[in-house]
């Protein structure tokens, strides 16, 4: 049947041999490329360090309600879900690499699995489809090995979607219920993971609807039942918080909300082109390898007549609002980070599966040769980045290289003095990711900002011994008179890499 006649008919589950076949299927694939070398690669500044530091910081302190580098710096820029999942795995795994990623490669596999449930809906023949593209797609599965909310957001964000389009599409009124409390317990963990940004795919439920059944018709997928549970799940910490701590909801609403949307505060690539330079190259090398099916499908919905053709909306026009509305969306808000654009891959995995449905065929040898491939090709890809690509910003070399330029185990905590001064968080130059290999508390100080020199003195009191490390743009003059009034014995003990070291011991 063609892709533009799905019918509530082929929205039916299967439940057949076949299907449990396909679902084995789908987890090892999954267990293969979520798990293979997950943990070999160390830790990267500036994102993959802040995660991990902040859910050490959980652990050490059991203050697990506010996220924070250190002692002396809180960090609400993002929910809590990602430091808890973060600091859970690291408690049952150990603290090691390994169980920071762990994490990552499930919510991989989880969301092959929701996909593979969507499947079953949309193709019975091949409900594995869906999960073999998405998980082949090239940003799905290096996103998969980045340390990040994006990853966690995908899996909540497919699981609501989940139970919309279980909902919007079974006969059944009992079951339909519970897909509506599905859908809303989606939400309520998308925005316990990264806030506003995780209810957009709302964007693309609503008018679909409407269009379909008219404005009364939202009514069954807003149940008061619905709603209360999105706030008890999505808003309870937030409230939380914003009792505890002053200022943090003048916090949420101007630098988390409307800088993000309508600045360039956040200093991530505002502007007209910004959106051109970061979300083009992403959709367009993250689709490798199905650029043929995609060339496919967007001729067929570029045509206006595919817009202006009558009847009753279809699965494949959710989909392509699923993408379509969220994307011109990200392309207008002025923040913009390249793993943004992860959620998205979800909606075009099932668009591609659609199309390839009637081609694609894993009981043909040459298809199967050439699966197989692919995979090899980005295990070796995520192979090459776990033992050969030494980077600058790798947090494991950083504390290999520091350990040889000092005696770091003597130290009670390492204090960054960065050239830079932020007035709402701090400068994402120090690397956070060293307290995982070095076991030590580590600060970040913005020099330039208020108060820079009295959070010198401050770490300096709460530490007794500790290694401060100079920005070269600073210089160590610049901290000399702080020092002077910070009472202690200081010792130049010489630089690493450019930055100059310090020992002080109060």
């Amino acid at each position: 049947m063609p892709n533009d006649r799905i019918t509530q008919h082929h929205l039916r589950p299967d439940t057949t041999h076949a299907t449990r076949w396909s679902l084995l299927f789908v987890i090892a694939f999954g267990l293969l490329l979520g798990f293979a070398f997950q943990g070999t690669r160390g830790l990267w500044s500036p994102d993959e360090g802040r995660y991990t530091v902040a859910a050490l910081q959980m652990l050490d302190t059991g203050n697990y309600l506010a996220p924070a580098y250190s002692p002396d710096e809180v960090n609400f820029s993002k929910p809590p879900t990602t430091y808890w999942v973060i600091a859970a795995s690291m408690k049952v795994f150990g603290r090691n690499t390994w169980a920071v990623r762990i994490p990552y490669a499930l919510a991989f596999l989880l969301t092959l699995l929701v996909l593979h449930a969507m499947g079953r809906r949309l193709m019975p023949e091949k409900p594995w489809l869906p999960s073999v593209v998405y998980g082949c797609a090239a940003a799905p599965f290096l996103a998969g090995n980045i340390v990040s909310t994006d990853a966690f957001l995908t899996l909540c964000e497919a699981l609501a979607m989940l139970g919309f389009l279980c909902a919007a599409f079974d006969e059944n009124e009992r079951g339909r219920k519970r897909y509506v409390m599905l859908m809303w317990l989606g939400w309520g963990l998308a925005f316990l993971t990264k806030g506003p940004p995780g209810l957009m795919p709302l964007l693309a439920v609503i008018p679909f609807i409407v269009r379909r059944d008219g404005w009364r018709g939202l009514g069954r997928f807003f149940p008061l039942g619905g709603i209360v549970l999105f706030l008890l799940v999505g808003l309870s910490w937030y409230l939380v918080v914003v009792l505890r701590y002053a200022g943090l909801l003048d916090y949420f609403l101007h630098q988390e909300v409307y800088n993000r949307v309508f600045t360039a505060a956040h200093k991530r690539n505002a502007g007209w082109f910004g959106w051109i330079k970061i979300y083009l190259p992403v959709l367009a090398i993250g689709l490798l390898p199905w650029w043929p099916a995609m060339g496919r499908v967007i001729r067929r919905w570029a045509s206006a007549e595919r817009w202006s053709a009558k009847g009753s909306p279809n699965v494949e026009l959710f989909l392509v609002l699923w993408f379509l509305v969220p994307f011109v969306v990200f392309c207008l808000v002025q923040s913009r980070l390249p793993l943004y654009m992860l959620p998205l891959f979800v909606p075009l995995a099932l668009l591609l599966a659609l199309e390839l449905r009637d081609r694609f065929d894993l009981r043909q040898r040459k298809q199967q040769l050439l699966l197989a491939a692919w995979v090899v090709v980005l295990l070796a890809a995520k192979g090459i980045a776990a033992y050969d690509w030494h980077s600058v910003n790798d947090n494991r070399q950083a504390a290999a290289e520091l350990r040889a330029a000092t005696p770091v185990e003597r130290y009670q905590a390492i204090v960054f003095v960065e050239n830079t001064a932020v007035g709402y968080t701090i400068e994402e130059a120090t690397p956070w990711g060293l307290r995982l290999y070095l076991g030590k508390v580590i600060y970040g100080i913005p020099w330039l900002a208020p108060h820079g020199g009295e959070a010198l003195c401050h770490a300096l009191h709460n530490e007794g011994r500790v290694l401060v490390v100079i920005d070269p743009d600073l210089g160590p003059k610049a901290i000399e008179p702080a020092l002077a009034q910070c009472p202690g014995k200081v010792t130049e003990l010489g630089t690493w890499r450019k930055d100059v070291l310090k020992l002080v011991e109060l």
